[in-house]
């Protein structure tokens, strides 16, 4: 079991290592983490997925909300949000399949952002399970490096809230 942890935070050096030994203490997993300035730029928001089973996932919010520097927890699992990753993956290619691998980022909505005379770099932004299907489907090319961003995630737009 899957769960976003939406968490503000004081904008100030150590408060990432003490939220990463939070997790390092208690053994909890850290499948994704993500962190960014807010307008305020006293405050940044960290974006945490994680998981386990629900005793698990119910400690971690307790222990965020005991932390000083922790100023406001937010909890949703995955179908409340929409939820977006970035990716860049660079990969070896040649006559024979340079043209699947534009179909490919076609299909799936990727951009070739770079190429030279044997390799391409591709960006694509979209959500962590058709990332992995586009990263799937690139298995039968060289791929020659990879770098993957942390989900970034908000809660869906409930317009009774409004």
């Amino acid at each position: 079991m899957k769960r976003i942890y939406s968490v503000l935070v004081e904008n100030r050096s150590g408060v990432l290592c003490k939220v990463a030994g939070l997790f390092w203490r208690r053994c909890f997993n850290i499948d994704s983490l993500a962190v960014g300035e807010t307008p305020d730029k006293t405050v940044s928001h960290m974006t945490i997925v994680s998981s386990g089973d629900q005793r698990t996932l119910e400690q971690i919010e307790k222990q965020l909300n005991k932390k000083l520097d922790v100023i406001k927890v937010r909890t949703f699992e995955e179908s409340e949000s929409i939820s977006r990753e970035l990716i860049l993956v660079k990969v070896h290619y040649n006559r024979g399949n340079r043209k699947d691998i534009m179909e490919n980022c076609e299909i799936m909505g990727a951009q070739i952002v770079d190429l030279s005379k044997s390799q391409m770099t591709i960006q694509m932004c979209d959500t962590p399970e058709r990332i992995q299907i586009f990263l799937d489907t690139l298995k039968s090319v060289s791929i020659v490096e990879i770098a993957r961003t942390g989900t970034l995630a908000l809660l869906k737009c409930n317009e009774q809230a409004q």
